[in-house]
């Protein structure tokens, strides 16, 4: 059965990047360093691959010798249990980055996260429509998402 785990393309930032997302999550660990053997994909002995796992799910870390820009055409999406957690990996992702809207922020690396509280899809989904769309334009008007708003939100019925 074959097996997707997504690789992330970095300008000699590979292993940084993955040091600093393995700090960030439970049940996350570095699993391989590959290295340059020769010149012919970068100089011998600097780091071309770091497999590593993140919340579980594998990911590549590449050195891909050029840059090249991200998009919010993928991000990597989390489920955060409070708003604690919402807080703290809102700080570290930020740091250097960009916040961008509706629980997104940009890391100094340029990836794409969603920071969302586990609660959030449960209220989006709610079969009472008018509750569902307070709390939808009550997220629309966030960066960080705050649970205690949108909880506030889907009680103002």
């Amino acid at each position: 059965m074959s097996k997707i785990s997504p690789c992330l393309w970095f300008d000699g930032q590979a292993e940084e990047a993955a040091n600093f997302y393995v700090s960030l999550l439970p049940d996350s660990r570095i699993d391989h360093v590959q290295k340059n053997r020769s010149d012919t994909a970068g100089k011998a002995g600097t780091v071309l691959i770091i497999e590593f796992t993140l919340a579980g799910q594998r990911f590549q870390a590449l050195n891909g010798g050029m840059k090249v820009e991200y998009t919010h055409a993928l991000s990597l999406s989390v489920d955060c249990a409070d708003q604690a957690e919402v807080d703290r990996l809102w700080a570290a992702l930020s740091d250097g980055g960009k916040e961008v809207q509706c629980g997104w922020v940009t890391d100094r690396y340029g990836v794409s996260w969603q920071i969302v509280p586990s609660i959030l899809p449960k209220l989006l989904a709610d079969p009472d429509a008018a509750k569902a769309e307070r709390v939808m334009r009550a997220m629309m008007g966030m960066v960080k998402l705050d649970i205690a708003a949108l909880e506030a939100a889907a009680a103002a019925g």
